[in-house]
């Protein structure tokens, strides 16, 4: 099988500049796929804001939405594993586009590999604050007064939260111990499969253990990274347009 994994691109339905070179990129990278991936999986965080309200979408999604449905279309199964961006799915993406989604892991036997798929946001070290945020927005009873909410309103309180989110400076030594607790977290789940998947740390790494493989696709805001895998082997690649 020709399967693909990629996370992080934090697509936005408000643009500047940079978030339009990135979108593009992203679209040129998806439209390779078309007609050439058997199982396509979004890590999460593929939408830095994701809501869909009982008859409303943000229509600045539209051209990556679009992209996702030639993809389908042309034959390839589409999973997505909420993120800590995405995650509030409702029915839209499966109803019209055939997605599959989860909202912690996926895990499937693909060409005799054991893969486990999380998107890695809740086995991050030293983020209590986030962890304490991330149950209160998955509430249940916060979703539905988010829903309940004007689409304008509603996401320019979304825009803001995300916004605070994304540009809180994290030191690098502070990143790294961060993004151990992944590693760690993927080296226990290898007793139990062949390959673990994640994202979030927006560090690509492709490491080799005793028990298996730890593969992190990485993200789009620095990187253009994704990882491949055909018949069973993993490569950890970056995406360039000429």
């Amino acid at each position: 099988m020709r399967v693909y994994f990629a996370s992080d691109f934090h697509l936005k339905f408000i643009e500047n500049q940079e978030d339009k070179e990135r979108r593009e990129k992203v679209i040129s990278f998806l439209d390779s796929l078309v007609g050439n991936a058997d199982l396509l999986v979004l890590n999460g965080d593929v939408f830095d804001l994701w809501f869909t309200w009982n008859t409303v979408m943000i229509k600045g999604y539209f051209p990556i939405l679009k992209k996702l449905a030639d993809i389908s279309e042309s034959g390839c199964r589409i999973v997505f594993t909420a993120g800590n961006h995405d995650f509030w799915f409702r029915d839209f993406l499966t109803d019209y586009l055939d997605i599959e989604l989860f909202e912690d892991s996926f895990s499937e036997v693909i060409d005799g590999k054991s893969i486990y798929v999380t998107h890695g946001d809740l086995y991050t070290k030293n983020d209590f604050r986030y962890k304490l945020f991330r149950s209160l927005v998955r509430n249940k009873i916060v979703m539905k007064i988010f829903g309940c909410m004007h689409p304008d309103f509603a996401l320019n309180i979304g825009r803001s939260m995300s916004r605070s989110s994304r540009k809180r400076k994290i030191p690098h030594k502070l990143s790294k111990k961060r993004e151990q607790g992944l590693i760690d977290f993927a080296k226990k789940k290898l007793n139990e499969c062949d390959i673990v998947v994640m994202g979030h740390s927006h560090i690509p790494r492709l490491e080799k253990f005793d028990n298996g493989i730890y593969a992190n696709a990485g993200d789009w805001v620095q990187n253009s990274s994704y990882l491949k895998m055909i018949d069973g082997k993993i490569e950890l690649l970056n995406y360039y347009t000429i």
